[in-house]
């Protein structure tokens, strides 16, 4: 009834350095997916921006790939 179990060597669990790398996987994920939707949003916004100079009538056509960057910003802060 009073034994005292040494779970780290039986069962070998993780080492120390183990939570830190997670913590790392989890903070580049959440800056890669944001980085990459701020980059979109920018390269869809310049194309909205010529667009609208050149055919004024199909702007609104060109919004969507804007609404999508941000959406993906989102959701890779949802998984981070």
């Amino acid at each position: 009834m009073g034994d005292n179990y040494d779970f780290g060597s039986e069962y070998g669990l993780c080492p120390s350095w183990a939570l830190s790398l997670g913590y790392m996987g989890v903070a580049s994920g959440a800056v890669l997916s944001n980085w990459g939707s701020a980059w979109g949003t920018w390269k869809a916004g310049v194309s909205l921006l010529n667009t609208g100079i050149r055919h004024p009538s199909s702007v609104m056509k060109n919004v969507i790939p804007v609404v999508m960057a941000g959406g993906i910003g989102i959701y890779g802060l949802i998984v981070a």
